[in-house]
């Protein structure tokens, strides 16, 4: 039974030396692809930066583009109003002046316009 318990013996570990240059070579692939990380990182938030600007720009190019169409809108809806009036098919003047000071916006519209001021803002607070 002595020779059983000889041969469970652990084997002695390998000398520092064989063990610590591995162990150097893992630091230095380690620090390496920190590295290409670390740079792959900067180009993704230039990238994010560059596209979060372009929107930015498509944000306020359709806002003036909203408004423009809004002012057209109401321009051709004052059109028809008066065309409607020399016409005599006006139902009553008071309808109208309800109608000019309050422009009908559908919530779908309002809530494109308050994200788009909201990104705006934020975009001005980083």
């Amino acid at each position: 039974m002595a020779n059983s318990d000889s041969s469970t013996a652990t084997l002695p570990l390998a000398p520092k030396k064989e063990n610590v240059t591995p162990i150097g070579s893992k630091i230095a692939d380690l620090q390496s692809w920190r590295s290409k990380l670390d740079t792959q990182v900067k180009i993704y938030r230039d990238e994010l930066s560059e596209l979060k600007k372009s929107l930015n720009v498509e944000v306020v190019q359709l806002r003036t583009e909203f408004q423009e169409l809004k002012n057209t809108l109401q321009q051709q809806q004052e059109d028809v109003t008066a065309s409607l009036r020399n016409l005599g098919l006006q139902d009553s003047p008071d309808d109208d002046v309800k109608e000019a000071q309050e422009p009908k916006v559908d919530a779908e519209d309002q809530e494109v316009l308050a994200s788009a001021e909201e990104d705006i803002e934020k975009k001005d607070e980083n």
